[in-house]
């Protein structure tokens, strides 16, 4: 019996009436996230970077050579809006991590490539984050891991009909 296990307990003495069934999935989930956020956390500031700025250098990275995008395709792809991007892309540069060039095929935009320290600071990071990765869920079997990604995948697709 866990934590959450007793909370459930709890409620259900407390309020029978109530099936707080879904409370036990949440309140789990909640813990696991965040643990899997400090832990990536962790790692991340070992590279000198936060959760936000390995997003943006994983982005530039994942996309294959040159390794650079234009800003609206980086902003589709972070899923975050252009004063935020403007400021993670602020931090970056000047960390020497990125740089912004003016977009031959839009005179108002610009192309945001990693820099040859960017490349190396997010292949370390990716490395090492990957590891980790395999560290949180290591006490799941393969089996086990694929089952729950199908249902987080179905649960994730249910939520996003609206």
């Amino acid at each position: 019996m866990d934590d959450i296990d007793r909370i459930i307990a709890q409620w259900t003495a407390e309020r029978p009436d109530l099936d707080v069934g879904p409370m036990a999935l949440i309140g789990r989930l909640a813990r696991l996230a965040k643990a899997v956020a400090e832990a990536h956390g962790k790692v991340f500031e070992k590279h000198g970077l936060s959760a936000a700025g390995f997003d943006v250098l994983a982005t530039l990275r994942r996309a294959g050579p040159p390794h650079a995008l234009d800003i609206k395709s980086l902003l589709a792809s972070t899923m975050v809006t252009s004063g935020t991007m403007t400021n993670r892309l602020d931090k970056l540069e000047k960390a020497g991590l990125l740089a912004r060039q003016p977009n031959p095929g839009d005179g108002r935009g610009f192309i945001v490539k990693l820099t040859d320290q960017g490349f190396q600071t997010i292949d370390a990071a990716v490395t090492e984050h990957v590891a980790n990765q395999h560290a949180l869920v290591a006490s799941l079997n393969p089996d086990e891991r694929k089952a729950l990604n199908a249902l987080l995948r179905t649960w994730g697709a249910g939520l996003q009909k609206d």
